[in-house]
């Protein structure tokens, strides 16, 4: 394939994917903006609420934008393979129904607001799939087969501190009741409450901020956790949406190539052997300290001087 043909699939599905993602938030928003998901009912009608813990909401969430996938899919001419395996990338392949040489990787990447301001993903391994990108392991198809890796970024706020929300709170709603109904006021030893309506069950997390991003123009030059191979985010809610990563004024080679060495590339400095692990340094080492002045910050969203 050749790069004008690439860079048209690629900007297409950009595009679309982009307009998917500002149509998520009135799907699964109320509108006050809660989450629509009150939590999950029993044959009794019983609704027990949510935990706010960040891999069970992740989870709904993915299930709640599901069938919206599925349309975005064959809206646009994709069909979609899930990954095989719970820890394999990415998420979703979308394959393109009359040319199978075309496919996108796209991860979900949901996290809550640590303020008005801040939030942040890991975008994946930098490990073997990543490097070894003629091969399948832990990946659907070698990366190198994918013409872009995007995320689909669900950025929310939390109703309350996740260890403050009560997540063994059990509601009957009036609205649902038929006559012949006996409202339960126990479930083992927990106590049952009765509410009017849906809305009145608080939801536990809101305001959501849904954006398309390619992989490499979020990324920072950190590692997402201290004990695995994953590559951080920015943390700008306003540079994620804008995909104004650090390595967004430089380009994906740099990336590719940053991410390819990290930890493993060693430079001599201040007479000593450091692993290197900051793209300034990175840069020096390969002779090109005169593109500091395109990393883009992590802090201020202005270039590094």
């Amino acid at each position: 394939m050749n790069l004008i043909d690439k860079n048209k699939y690629k900007a297409d599905f950009k595009k679309e994917l982009d307009k998917f993602a500002n149509k998520l938030e009135r799907y699964v928003s109320s509108d006050d903006g809660d989450w629509t998901v009150k939590g999950f009912i029993d044959v009794f009608k019983n609704i027990y609420t949510i935990s706010a813990d960040t891999k069970i909401i992740s989870k709904i969430l993915e299930i709640h934008i599901f069938p919206q996938l599925l349309k975005f899919a064959e809206d646009n001419g994709y069909k979609i393979v899930f990954a095989e395996k719970q820890n394999w990338y990415p998420d979703i392949t979308f394959v393109d129904s009359k040319n199978e040489a075309v496919k996108f990787a796209l991860d979900i990447k949901t996290t809550f607001r640590r303020n008005d301001k801040t939030a942040g993903f890991t975008l994946g391994s930098h490990g073997a799939y990543f490097k070894e990108r003629d091969k399948n392991k832990n990946i659907q198809f070698p990366y190198n087969q994918y013409l872009g890796h995007y995320c689909l970024g669900v950025i929310y706020s939390r109703t309350v501190a996740s260890e403050d929300f009560p997540e063994t709170d059990i509601y009957q709603v009036e609205e649902l009741q038929e006559e012949r109904d006996t409202p339960n006021k126990k479930v083992g030893e927990r106590e049952v409450t009765t509410v009017k309506n849906l809305k009145s069950i608080t939801s536990v997390i809101k305001d959501f901020d849904f954006f398309a991003a390619e992989k490499w123009k979020i990324a920072s030059d950190k590692q997402g956790s201290g004990n695995t191979a994953n590559i951080g985010s920015i943390v700008d809610i306003e540079d994620l949406k804008n995909e104004n990563g650090v390595f967004s004024q430089l380009g994906e080679e740099w990336f590719d190539e940053y991410w390819i060495n990290y930890g493993s590339a060693t430079m001599v400095k201040d007479g000593k052997a450091t692993k290197i692990t900051t793209l300034k340094d990175f840069l020096e080492f390969k002779g090109k300290a005169d593109l500091w002045d395109k990393i883009v910050s992590r802090t201020s969203k202005k270039k590094t001087k």
